[in-house]
């Protein structure tokens, strides 16, 4: 049973990454959050297929999965996240050049980072750092995230306000939890830990396309307003 519901989590993830990182490509032109959503889905996928194919630790699909966990971790679902929000919390606008930078820094920060997956951060000191520096950038992105649900409260998008901070909250426990607090009931693959991680991260995914959305909607039914308001006057 814990292990359908370990790739129930899993599909449930590669659908939401892939579906709403589509969704935020086509409808909102945000590559940032598309292709960031889109790297989950794919990270989601390459999991799958390792457990499927038997969870072999010597298999290519293992060093490939710590890669996009580095990936995300350090710069996807922390400052990847907030500048693709800042586009309906700041007006935000990043060229180009900026967002193929900062996937080129995700990517350089994957390649560097998955090597320390695997040691105990209890006795390495080089892991410990990097575990601390996954919390730490987590926590800075919650900062964000509380101001972002914020937002949607005083438009008054409350539901999606209370979502964005259950979401984050629930996220933010996992990120905790990921290096120094395992489960103790859990099994040798800590099937229940990341059956945990993979529901919470596709609900983040899911929860905060429909909060972008709210405030994007704001948004424009705000410029349209000024619009018609400067329209008249002239």
């Amino acid at each position: 049973m814990k292990d359908v519901l370990f790739l129930l989590a899993d599909v449930w993830m590669i659908f939401v990454g892939y579906f709403f990182g589509w969704k935020f490509i086509r409808r909102y032109g945000n590559y940032l959050l598309g292709l960031e959503w889109m790297v989950v889905a794919t990270s989601g996928s390459n999991f799958l297929v390792w457990s499927l194919l038997g969870a072999n630790e010597g298999s290519v699909l293992y060093g490939v999965a710590y890669f996009f966990d580095a990936f995300s971790r350090s710069v996807g679902i922390t400052l990847i996240l907030v500048m693709g929000l800042m586009k309906v919390t700041r007006h935000y606008k990043p060229s180009l050049a900026v967002d193929i930078g900062v996937f080129a820094l995700a990517t350089a920060a994957g390649l560097f980072l998955r090597h320390f997956h695997g040691e105990d951060p209890r006795v390495d000191h080089g892991a410990f750092a990097v575990a601390a520096f996954y919390v730490v950038a987590n926590l800075a992105t919650t900062v964000f995230l509380a101001y972002f649900a914020k937002r949607l409260w005083d438009i008054g998008a409350k539901w999606p306000a209370i979502w964005t901070g259950l979401v984050t909250a629930a996220a933010t426990t996992i990120a905790i939890t990921y290096d120094f607090f395992p489960f103790p009931f859990d099994d040798a693959n800590r099937t229940y830990f990341y059956t945990a991680a993979l529901a919470t991260w596709g609900t983040q995914g899911f929860v905060y396309f429909f909060a972008y959305r709210a405030l994007h909607n704001h948004n424009a039914a705000l410029d349209a307003k000024t619009t018609l308001n400067a329209g008249a006057a002239s």
